[in-house]
């Protein structure tokens, strides 16, 4: 697909002279480097952005009170652990 949005950015000169002589060093055209590594880093970032879930504070701090709280099994789980010894032999 053909690169058809506009995007301008301003730099300082000693910026545009780094940015011009990096592209030059991996020999593609000024604007095509610079496209290539805004996309590159925006990937990065947004990669980043999804593979973190994010929750509200409160929320965070009743799950950390909830897993400090002591372990009390189910009833439920009572009656599995006892199912169990009765069916699995060592």
């Amino acid at each position: 697909m053909a690169a058809t949005a506009r995007l301008e950015v301003r730099v300082r000169p000693e910026a545009k002279a780094k940015i011009a002589l990096a592209a030059g060093l991996v020999n593609l055209p000024v604007s095509d480097f610079v496209r290539s590594a805004a996309e590159d880093r925006a990937e990065g970032i947004l990669r980043e952005h999804e593979s973190q879930t994010r929750v509200p504070a409160a929320f965070y701090d009743s799950l950390l009170a909830a897993l400090d709280e002591p372990v009390r099994p189910s009833p439920a789980l009572r009656r599995a652990s006892r199912r169990t010894r009765d069916v699995v032999t060592r």
